[in-house]
């Protein structure tokens, strides 16, 4: 039996959302100079460790949108997975540099439209995930990184409403 699960992003308006996978902690500062790249954009940033502590590193040039971006990060609990919210620019113009962050490994979904994400429990390995990622998330940090210094369940998948 599979059981699909979904969660809807809180989006604010006039915003593009981006949701992707990396693997490294440096993730938010490579994402941040990316962006910072993309003349006149606004951003907020937010990426969910794996491990350890299970921190969400936050950066952004507008506290609104990486406050959002950390929600919306707590919404997917997942490790690994970066959201990032951007105004007064389009994906298209940061997808290029945002492909080639060498720790991105891939972008889900770059839209201004309505997204929820979801995954789907496949096995006893994948419920288990669940159960220990909800107990998890109540226990999630947030902290702002300076600029100085799914991989756990079976499958992620974004899908427009």
């Amino acid at each position: 039996m599979i059981e699909l699960l979904e969660v809807g992003m809180k989006i604010p308006d006039e915003t593009n959302i981006i949701i992707g996978q990396s693997h490294f902690i440096k993730t938010v500062e490579d994402l941040y100079e990316a962006m910072v790249h993309t003349p006149q954009a606004r951003f907020g940033l937010a990426f969910n460790e794996s491990s350890g502590e299970c921190l969400i590193r936050s950066e952004g040039n507008d506290d609104e949108l990486r406050h959002a971006a950390v929600h919306n990060a707590q919404l997917i609990g997942a490790g690994h997975i970066f959201v990032l919210l951007i105004q007064n620019a389009y994906p298209i113009n940061a997808l290029h540099a945002i492909r080639n962050v060498p720790e991105v490994c891939t972008v889900f979904c770059a839209t201004a439209n309505p997204v929820g994400v979801g995954w789907h429990k496949l096995s006893r390995a994948g419920v288990f995930w669940e159960l220990s990622m909800e107990a998890r998330r109540k226990e999630w940090k947030t902290r702002q990184v300076s600029r100085g210094a799914m991989n756990r369940f079976a499958s992620l998948a974004t899908s427009v409403r």
